[in-house]
């Protein structure tokens, strides 16, 4: 099946890194990052692509990748969850999968803009500034500079705040990270995976850009977003996005946020290769305080299957295995309704077995881009860029003569200086995530745990 919900289907250091191995926060209204590292059939045969290009060539260069976006403000409360994405999904709603897309690369901005490389002495900050970051990333055509512009607020009939949570950046760390233990989240039976919370609520005195913890660093920005559109009698909505461990850290920023404004601001979640976060009370939070979830999943990868174990999603969807469930508060539990693609469709994808690229963003969204159901072929008249697929993998097929993992900086950043020497360019202050005012802690409390009972480390 390409749909499933979870309640219903039947199966289915130093240089910007704390001492935990966790880089800083730091998100451009849009743009959040978290910090822990991503986790991320046989071979086409020529004859199928052959096919498949006749009727649409694999690299048209003159072509625009760019879709018709039509005014969805009559549209926009079911194309973000309203009625759970109940007819939307099978076969895409055209304007549903656009926006899914343009969500997707949202996150995808938060991986390009992000300074992993350990021997700058900016690692752990954002390559651009706020006023650049669109441009450099070519993501203006989605309406949005720092917030979203009138015209594009006018096409969503709202002025719609975007989290964007990048995931992790290596396999070896979500070892580390996933903590199959879960941890009590506010009242009631609600618990959430240890791991996940912890990155979400930790503060980071060692850190250079921002003390805070990124629910701290976040929450702030939202609440004087909806205070001043809300002022000026707009109205608000929230959608939170993210990739791998951001899709979990979309789910806990998504609870806070709905919490936080009650019924004042609708808040949805549109996560790609998300893993497990809560149990089934956490669940049945979630949608009790009206937060709708749309989880986008490749059926090979298997990040979206952890924690836990099958066996938990056969107990969740079987009615015995359900009552019995209820009571066990370490069940891990999915949420919101699933968008299953699958990468054997696409003809443009190797398709042999490789872990990352089974769970790379820009090939999840190169699979929402040609998906039109569960049972047909990937869409001929899909539009969006196949040389964004080999980015940062070698999953698109030779014959699109594409490099491998071909997205760098310039000259990785050096710059030719007035001594002829080639240098790291010095940014300036403003040029910085967080301004030395913002970054200091401001109670001046110990870093929390999330394993502790303090209340300051749990969202309330």
């Amino acid at each position: 099946m390409g749909v499933r919900s979870s309640k219903q289907n039947t199966n289915k250091r130093k240089n910007g890194f704390s001492g935990k191995g966790l880089m800083n926060y730091y998100f451009h209204l849009v743009v959040c990052r978290s910090s822990i590292k991503q986790l991320s059939c046989t071979p086409i045969h020529a004859t199928n692509l052959l096919a498949f290009e006749q009727d649409m060539p694999f690299q048209k260069f003159d072509a625009s990748t760019l879709s018709m976006k039509e005014n969805i403000s009559s549209r926009w409360g079911e194309l973000h969850g309203s009625k759970n994405w109940e007819n939307l999904l099978e076969p895409l709603d055209p304007s549903l999968r656009r926006e899914i897309v343009k969500y997707g690369e949202f996150a995808q901005a938060a991986y390009d803009s992000f300074n992993f490389d350990t021997n700058s002495k900016y690692c752990g900050s954002n390559y651009y500034r706020k006023d650049e970051l669109f441009d450099k990333l070519h993501l203006t055509r989605h309406g949005y500079k720092v917030t979203n512009t009138e015209d594009e607020s006018e096409r969503l009939g709202r002025r719609d705040i975007v989290v964007a949570w990048r995931g992790t950046t290596a396999p070896a760390e979500w070892v580390q990270n996933i903590k199959i233990r879960l941890t009590p989240l506010g009242e009631g039976n609600v618990k959430v995976e240890r791991g996940f919370l912890s990155v979400y609520t930790t503060k980071d005195k060692s850190s250079k850009y921002n003390k805070k913890s990124a629910s701290q660093q976040v929450m702030k920005e939202l609440k004087k977003l909806v205070s001043s559109y809300k002022e000026k009698g707009e109205e608000v909505s929230l959608t939170i996005t993210g990739h791998s461990l951001g899709g979990a850290l979309s789910l806990l920023n998504a609870y806070e946020a709905a919490t936080t404004f009650a019924n004042d601001v609708p808040v949805s979640a549109i996560t790609f290769a998300g893993p497990r976060v809560g149990n089934i009370a956490f669940r049945d939070k979630l949608d009790k305080i009206g937060v709708k979830v749309l989880r986008v999943v490749n059926k090979p990868n298997m990040v979206p299957k952890v924690p836990g174990f099958g066996l938990m999603d056969a107990m969740i969807h079987n009615k015995l295995g359900r009552s019995i469930a209820q009571n066990l508060h370490w069940i891990y539990a999915h949420v919101g309704v699933e968008l299953e693609v699958n990468i054997s469709k696409s003809p443009f994808v190797k398709h042999e077995f490789n872990i990352v690229g089974f769970h790379s963003l820009e090939v999840y969204i190169h699979l929402v881009d040609g998906y039109h159901s569960s049972k047909s072929e990937f869409r001929k008249d899909a539009k969006r860029d196949l040389a964004l697929i080999n980015k940062s993998t070698s999953m698109l097929i030779d014959e699109v003569k594409i490099p491998e993992n071909w997205r760098q900086l310039s000259n990785k950043g050096l710059v030719y200086n007035e001594y002829g020497r080639w240098v790291e360019p010095t940014r300036v202050e403003d040029d910085l995530p967080s301004p030395p005012s913002e970054s200091s802690d401001d109670d001046g409390s110990d870093d929390s745990s999330a394993e502790g009972a303090s209340q300051e480390n749990q969202i309330n």
